[in-house]
């Protein structure tokens, strides 16, 4: 039975998937000295977006909640502080 392909957790405009497709396929042949076709290059891609990005994704999300809570923070003692006795 074949696996349902994952959805990408990252949507590129077509702008955006065509300069990331000329970035991956001048950094393998830079690189690597490999010369690949668009259907290799779009594999890559595909592998990136549905399989790394999602880690890069969890880790900003942990950062933002870090962020937020710390400002919160910050905004509860600044208003403890405005109480009046």
């Amino acid at each position: 039975m074949a696996r349902k392909p994952k959805q990408p957790i990252l949507n590129l405009t077509p702008e955006q998937e065509s300069e990331a497709t000329l970035k991956i396929k001048r950094f393998m042949e830079d690189r690597f000295e490999l010369k690949l076709g668009s259907f290799e290059v779009a594999e890559i891609l595909e592998l990136f977006t549905t399989e790394v990005a999602p880690h890069y994704y969890n880790r900003a999300i942990f950062d933002t909640q870090t962020l937020l809570k710390e400002r919160f923070e910050s905004i509860e003692s600044d208003l403890w502080s405005l109480e009046k006795p």
